[in-house]
């Protein structure tokens, strides 16, 4: 199994020793959102200097706030820092709370926005020039001045019928958050797929992020995931993807029971058409440290199967 995890540290000597401990573990990847450090290109230059393999990506990046230029020639610089391949870039617009209440910029029109914002976007990140007049973005930018020195993966954080059909068309796929497995299966594969196919585009990568705890009491493995994902329980998107997938809530949409349980559970999301995983490990019980310990090892002894 392709399976990564919450990339950070509080500091960049933990960030950086986090990185190792995961590759060296057989983690595919490591998911860096979009407050650690600060910046998580800047973290996610710095693990990648330190590391030969696993995948840095973002999980993900705000379009709203950055011009799409400024942000290729961040990727960019964050790609010659690194020093290797291996940088993926996950984006989106986030949500109208964010964007609104924080920045004060209008969200009136997230998915062509989005859908401006990559077409500018991809271009530039392959090196080529962009000549594009948009209703919410432009911009006009010569062939060669952005130049990653690797390929740039790029997957757009997309739950929505027009966000599917713009991250099959023009992205290298959707990265995910709560969405169930039958969710999922029924509304999101089929969907990106067939945008990806009539765009004569590669089969997408889909990232599947969800909560994950070894845990032989289910329902205070349950009740743990709830106590750390309230935000997500009241975002209208993610409200939305988990009744698609027939689930009223975090708690219901993670993955939680014993090994067996669990890794049937992760098998599922596969075969429901993911193609990598990525974990965010929630501890439950009186022993935090030993039940951290205990779904790292379960994921660990699964990367790569």
């Amino acid at each position: 199994m392709r399976i990564g995890l919450g990339g950070g540290g509080s500091t960049p000597d933990k960030l950086v020793a986090q990185a190792k401990q995961a590759e060296a573990e057989g983690f595919a990847s490591l998911w860096y959102a979009s407050l650690v450090q600060g910046d998580p290109l800047a973290a996610m230059a710095l693990a990648g200097r330190e590391t030969s393999a696993i995948e840095l990506g973002t999980a993900v990046l705000q379009t709203y706030p950055v011009h799409p230029v400024l942000q290729a020639q961040r990727i960019a610089g964050a790609v010659a820092v690194m020093g290797r391949a291996g940088l993926t870039i996950g984006l989106g617009p986030s949500h109208q709370r964010a964007i609104e209440g924080v920045y004060g910029l209008s969200y009136a029109r997230p998915a062509l926005n989005t859908e401006e914002y990559l077409r500018i976007l991809m271009p530039l990140l392959r090196g080529e020039g962009i000549d594009a007049e948009g209703e919410e973005w432009s911009a006009h930018v010569p062939a060669g001045m952005v130049r990653p020195a690797h390929p740039v993966p790029v997957l757009l954080a997309a739950l929505a019928p027009r966000m599917l059909r713009v991250a099959g068309e023009l992205a290298d796929g959707v990265i995910l958050w709560i969405a169930p497995v039958k969710a999922v299966e029924r509304h999101i594969v089929p969907r990106v797929r067939a945008a990806a196919e009539a765009a004569g585009r590669p089969a997408p990568r889909v990232v599947a992020g969800l909560p994950v705890c070894v845990h032989d009491d289910e329902q205070e493995a349950r009740a743990a995931v709830a106590a750390g994902a309230t935000v997500y329980a009241n975002v209208p998107a993610y409200q939305r993807i988990m009744a698609v997938g027939g689930v009223d809530g975090p708690a219901d949409a993670a993955i939680v029971g014993d090994e067996k349980s669990v890794e049937a559970q992760l098998r599922a999301l596969l075969d429901a058409g993911a193609t990598d995983i990525h974990a965010h490990i929630v501890p439950a019980g009186p022993d935090l440290r030993a039940s951290l310990k205990r779904t790292r090892g379960l994921l660990a002894s699964l990367a790569g199967s």
